[in-house]
């Protein structure tokens, strides 16, 4: 077994009140960043695990995310990245 680091977003779905993201898009447009159409606020979650390959760890961190860590009716959620660990 290898160690990984995944990193996972997750954010409001499209079309799901996200008073955070509203309010975070009227402050830039206010600041004079008018070109933001949208914002969405999330997280970020990092999390060490051991695994036999990349994919594998990706694999476990997705059936995380579909049992605990991501609601699916309000939230989405992508594999920003796994690396390897010494």
């Amino acid at each position: 077994m290898s160690r990984y680091r995944v990193s996972v977003h997750i954010v409001p779905r499209k079309g799901i009140l996200d008073p955070q993201g509203k309010a975070v898009a009227d402050a830039l447009h206010t600041l004079g960043f008018g070109d933001v159409q949208d914002a969405r606020i999330g997280r970020h979650v990092v999390l060490d695990v051991a695994a036999s390959t990349p994919d594998a760890a990706g694999d476990a961190v997705r059936k995380m995310c579909d049992r605990l860590l991501a609601n699916p009716v309000t939230e989405d959620y992508e594999i920003a990245r796994v690396e390897g660990l010494p």
